[in-house]
């Protein structure tokens, strides 16, 4: 007979004495502490509890929610802030270009040239320019040379070249176009201005006024197509484009160029002789970062001189030249030169007589 505790066969033959025999021996080392008890999800019901209605032996225990302890929520925050902030600092870092300025309005001056006498004219325009200080100009946009674009402080050779290159355009497009130049076309010279500059520009020709804020001609060059016609579309032009860096945002062009254009009464056919029209522009260009990545540019100063006009003329809408052998009732100051450097009268100059032909 078995003692206690062991089996009726006795203790398995090399089964040391004092090891634990039987497999309910086997888990003594396991402890079910009251957390492991508290964790389980299946429950067993009471004695009680199993005398009422309930069915199973056992119940599902819901599931425990589980707080995170503060030191973590801080952790997760800190790691929101710091991803945040390199977003924020990979878009707009501290060395990023400040916003723009917005334009200032175009300053413009017309100034007319009366002629001494009548008006000299030829049947063949290139008569004209032989005889003229504009024979030696060349034709066309090749008349508007670019520099060597060198680069400034902040802003390199692509961008200086951009400048220069964006400023011929304009004089292009707002002094040789012959749709413009008939007083027809505006969108080729529209297009290239900021486009803040574009609601004085559509107010100049919506409303025209010598204000010095809202001419048309302030803007481009444009003749009345009911008076003139283009004689050649030959255009001779001669200046100089040059580029300075005013501030580490913003570079200037300014340009200078004599624009000298063949003209016919219009209507009339080519024996009606030709006589040439003078206009004198210097334009001051401004590009801020945004305008060179756009191409387009901000118009500050336009200056013109224009002749042969009668002083009593409205130059700000159209020019209304004086064709060959027309004159004007009279002159306003002596010696004003659409080909040479030099200040012009406020309201209306004379124009010198070295700046017509000499038939």
């Amino acid at each position: 007979m078995g003692g206690p505790g062991e089996p009726p066969e006795g203790t398995p033959e090399g089964t040391p004495e004092g090891a634990p025999v039987g497999g309910e021996d086997e888990y003594r080392s396991v402890v079910f502490d009251e957390s492991f008890v508290r964790a389980a999800r299946l429950q067993e019901y009471s004695a009680q509890e199993r005398m009422s209605d309930h069915t199973h032996a056992v119940r599902r225990r819901p599931a425990r929610h589980r707080h995170f302890s503060k030191q973590a929520v801080i952790l997760v925050l800190l790691i929101a802030v710091a991803f945040g902030t390199a977003i924020y600092m990979g878009v707009r870092h501290p060395y990023q270009t400040p916003a723009a300025q917005r334009p200032e309005p175009l300053r413009m001056t017309v100034i007319p040239l009366a002629p001494p006498g009548p008006v000299p004219g030829a049947e063949k325009p290139a008569e004209l320019y032989a005889h003229s200080p504009a024979a030696q100009f060349r034709v066309g946009a090749s008349g508007i040379n670019l520099p060597a674009a060198h680069r400034t402080s902040h802003f390199s050779d692509g961008q200086v070249m951009t400048a220069l290159t964006t400023a011929k355009d304009y004089l292009v497009e707002s002094s040789l176009d012959p749709d413009v130049l008939t007083g027809g076309a505006v969108r080729s010279a529209r297009v290239l201005l900021d486009p803040q500059q574009l609601d004085q520009f559509d107010r100049s020709f919506a409303h025209p006024a010598a204000d010095g804020r809202h001419a048309p001609t302030g803007w481009l060059v444009r003749f009345d197509p009911t008076k003139t016609a283009l004689a050649t579309p030959g255009i001779r032009v001669h200046g100089t484009l040059h580029v300075t860096e005013t501030d580490k945002n913003t570079i200037e062009v300014t340009s200078d160029h004599t624009f000298v254009y063949a003209l016919r009464p219009a209507g009339q056919g080519e024996h009606t002789k030709a006589s040439l029209f003078t206009v004198r522009r210097e334009l001051q260009f401004r590009f801020d970062r945004d305008d060179l990545r756009m191409r387009q540019a901000e118009l500050l100063v336009s200056y013109m001189q224009a002749g042969p006009l009668a002083c009593s003329a409205d130059a700000a809408n159209q020019l209304r030249p004086l064709l060959a052998g027309q004159k004007a009732k009279a002159g306003g100051p002596a010696g004003t030169d659409p080909y040479a450097t030099g200040d012009a009268t406020a309201l209306c100059g004379s124009l010198s007589a070295t700046a017509q032909p000499s038939l």
